[in-house]
Parts: C-alpha cells; structure tokens; sequence
C-alpha cells in the first residue's frame, strides 16, 4: 500500500514543481519552438506618472511622479504579433479579419481592443497557457529608457485654463509632426536594455489599462478615481488614449491627443499557479 501510495503521488510533485523549472511547459501545451520568444524582465525601475486626467479641485495639472519598481518578474513577447500570426487567428474563428491584407511577415496593424483581447483569448486556447494584454505599468516597466512622459507642459492656471490647452496643442502637434506613419520590420527600430524590440516605435501597442480620472481635493486631502474602460490605453512614442472599438486611429478614434501612427499587439504569458498545473496534468 505504502508503495503504490507513493506512484500516486510522484505526477502531483512533479506537477507542483514545474513552475520553479525555468523554462517548464505545460503538459498538453503547444510546442514551445511554435512559440513567440519570450523575454522576462527581472528588474526595472522607472520614474512613471499616472495615466489619464489629473485634477487638483478643478484644475487640470500633470499626475505627480513617482519612482517604480518592478514587484516581481513578468514574461513578455520579444516582439509584435505579426500579421501572419494574426491571420492564423481569423482563420481558427478566434478574430475578426482584418480590414486591408497585410504582409505576414511585418506588425499586425489596423486592430482595435477588442481584436487585440480576442487574440489573446485565441492563443491562449491554442497554447493552453494564459496570455493577456500588458498593464500600461508593466508595459512601461518593460520598455524601461524606452518609456515616454506624456506629460507636455506644466501649465496649471484655475483662473486661465486656456492657457494649458493651447500649450497641449502646440506640444502634441510639434510631437505629431515627427511620426512616420509607414509600419516597418520587426526590429526596425532597435532592442532596449532588455531586449524588446520596437518598443517605443511607430506601431503603438494597446494595453489593458482603462482611462482614468483622479482628482484630489486639497482642502480635504480627498482623492478619487473615476475608471473610463470605453477607453484604454496604447503604448508606443508616447502613451496614447484610444476609443476601444475604433482600428484606424487616424480616422478620429483617438480621445484624447494626437493618435497613434498603428495600433498593435504584444501579449504577456502569465506563469500557472500549482492549481492550473494540477487541472492541466489531469485533463480538466
């Protein structure tokens, strides 16, 4: 009895201890060589602000910023999805097709939240791992030097509000100005500290992130967060609030600022827990 108790019980250990195995996949899960290469970021620290509107009483100003770390080590696609990687989606069932064809081989672009969220929902049905949309602070967290302040002027006057609009205006249109609109290669434009590549280029990647409005009152030390997820959040030369349902930035879809040039996809793998291990190994 006490040897075949121990046969039952080696799968479970085996099971329990894959996700201390660097580099361990899932039973059942696709070929790892079928799979996008991964870089885990083990450390970064980058001075970040808050996304979305910042109010202090009535006036707009720019969130405060604040030094960030990473809380602990996440897995990243080394580069975009790419178009042929996004076709093989549409033609499982998984996604919508795209508007115009586009060659398999470069960034998958013209795609929405949504299409970017039915990808990932997609591959990880394919993989049997769970992949998902980066936060806009892990995104930011990965890109390191990369990361852009969106922050364009430290204009805040309550009795003249127009003066920060018109600074904003002048900022984002001489920013708008440099933005090559035509999507390049993968690995046009170079690798960062952690060997990301394109973070930071012309086709800006949507994130899971919603708008958000924070508003501090400073008679009360009050602050509040009022969440907008008809908006999210896309990440490229600067950080972009885009309406989720729209494709073509450039066809009014961008709520606040100057659109992005693309709208793309970069997934992150997130590791099982012991319990999902388990459930895989037996079959459910």
């Amino acid at each position: 009895m006490f040897a075949k108790g121990k046969t039952t019980l080696l799968p479970l250990v085996a099971v329990l201890s894959l996700p201390f195995v660097a580099g361990a996949a899932l039973p059942g899960a696709s070929d790892p060589a079928s799979l996008p290469e991964l870089v885990r970021i083990e450390e970064s620290t980058i001075t970040y602000r808050l996304p979305g509107e910042y109010l202090v009483g009535r006036t707009a100003t720019n969130a405060p910023l604040e030094k960030i770390s990473l809380a602990r080590p996440f897995e990243i696609m080394r580069r975009q999805v790419t178009a042929g990687e996004y076709g093989r989606c549409v033609e499982a069932g998984g996604c919508l097709a795209l508007d115009t064809p586009q060659d398999a081989g470069m960034p998958v672009v013209g795609v929405n939240w949504y299409d970017a969220a039915a990808y990932a929902a997609w591959f990880s049905r394919e993989t049997g791992e769970t992949w998902r949309l980066p936060t806009d602070r892990e995104w930011s967290l990965a890109a390191g030097s990369r990361y852009r302040d969106d922050a364009l002027t430290d204009i805040a006057d309550a009795q003249d509000p127009s003066r920060r609009w018109i600074a904003l205006y002048e900022a984002e249109t001489a920013r708008g100005a440099d933005i090559d609109p035509t999507p390049r290669p993968v690995g046009h434009f170079g690798s960062n500290e952690h060997g990301l590549f394109d973070m930071g280029g012309n086709v800006w990647e949507w994130t899971d992130s919603c708008y958000l409005r924070h508003r501090f009152d400073p008679v009360t030390d009050a602050e509040s967060v009022v969440e907008n997820c008809g908006i999210r959040i896309a990440q490229g030369s600067h950080r972009a609030y885009m309406t989720t349902f729209f494709r073509d930035p450039k066809a009014g879809a961008c709520s606040v600022g100057i659109p992005p040039a693309n709208l793309g996809i970069r997934l992150v793998r997130d590791e099982p827990g012991a319990l999902q291990l388990l459930k895989t190994w037996i079959g459910l």
